[in-house]
């Protein structure tokens, strides 16, 4: 009977404490959020998809018509001056050398003739026991067989010169990149045989939009970036921009001359050529940062003092894929949260991680 008035009490104080714990506030969750500097741009890179390609090359062929016999080179295989590539059959020029060595042969035999006669001739006339006009035909008829001896050696020396056709190799050191012809293929005169390249001066052809060929001039720099290693680099100066531009894509194609690049940078090897323009300062942001709403087009801005965020109307100038510029409205050194920006609140107190995203 006399524990109840005991209890009561207790129980009023544990009533009254509950109350005030109940009254307290929960402590403010402090929201880490993704945010980057305004760094307005001033310089923007292009990149051009292209390939390494030979300044010089050659299309290699025969200038007769005749039958392969030898092909002693394939596709990548280095070649020097004056090595054979590949040989036609020589015998039927063979046989027209012998037949022109033979042709000279009788025409000198005719010459040596015809000056015998020429000079009995002249010591018959000079003891007046032959007639002038005589005298005049043995001298035509050596003058003649001299003729003949000329042209006999032009014939031998243009077959002779037509067996070296029967040969084929390059004028310089280089590489072979095609083949034309198999062994015993009849060819014709100048069909390829084979394509060499020289090595060196190496250049990267790329081909680029019309409109951005405006301001290309001879001697602009460019970049050349190996797509298979990104980390080799090399510089290369503008050589030549079509005249005109390809009908279907709108591009012109440009030809980069390399400066001295890595062996790496092998023949058919596929790079990417950039070049840094100067444009006029732009700020641009992801679209994640982008807050419309109620017609308005806003950023958070995080205050570094307080770390807190507000809401910046700012004007949209283009929108692009996955960005946008900014017309007005933000300047150099903001500091804009760039991902969550509909579950902010005004004032509310955020953290930037160290590095600043």
């Amino acid at each position: 009977m006399n524990r109840l008035p005991r209890i009561a009490p207790l129980l009023v104080l544990l009533a009254l404490a509950g109350c005030s714990r109940s009254e307290e506030k929960p402590p403010e969750i402090i929201r880490p959020v993704l945010s980057v500097v305004i760094e307005p741009k001033t310089v923007e890179t292009f990149g051009f998809a292209g390939s390494v390609e030979p300044q010089y090359s050659a299309d290699l062929a025969f200038r007769l018509l005749g039958r392969v016999v030898s092909r002693d080179v394939k596709v990548g295989d280095l070649v020097t001056k004056g090595t054979t590539i590949a040989a036609l059959d020589p015998t039927a020029l063979e046989l027209a050398v012998q037949a022109s060595k033979a042709d000279l042969s009788n025409a000198q035999a005719q010459f040596a003739n015809a000056a015998a006669s020429e000079e009995r001739q002249r010591a018959l006339l000079a003891s007046a026991n032959t007639s002038q006009s005589v005298f005049d035909a043995a001298q035509q008829a050596r003058q003649a067989a001299a003729a003949g001896v000329e042209r006999a050696n032009a014939a031998l020396a243009k077959s002779q010169e037509q067996l070296g056709y029967a040969r084929l190799f390059s004028d310089f050191d280089g590489v072979v990149t095609a083949v034309g012809a198999e062994v015993g293929q009849t060819v014709s005169p100048g069909q390829t045989i084979v394509t060499v390249a020289r090595t060196d001066p190496r250049e990267a052809v790329v081909d680029i939009p019309d409109q951005l060929t405006g301001d290309l001039t001879v001697g602009t720099p460019f970049e050349i970036i190996l797509q298979s290693l990104p980390t080799i680099k090399t510089d290369a100066k503008l050589r030549e921009v079509a005249p005109q531009s390809e009908g279907a894509t709108r591009t012109r194609r440009v030809r980069l001359t390399l400066i001295n690049p890595p062996s790496a940078f092998r023949l058919g090897s596929t790079i990417t050529a950039t070049r840094m323009t100067k444009v006029a300062p732009t700020i641009e942001l992801p679209m994640s940062a982008l807050l419309e709403k109620d017609g308005s087009q806003k950023v958070w801005i995080v205050d570094p003092r307080s770390s807190s965020v507000s809401a910046h109307e700012i004007k949209v100038a283009t929108k692009s894929g996955g960005s946008f510029t900014v017309a007005e409205g933000l300047a150099a050194g903001m500091r804009v949260v760039t991902a969550g920006v509909h579950s902010l609140s005004e004032g509310q107190k955020v953290k930037v991680p160290e590095g600043g995203v």
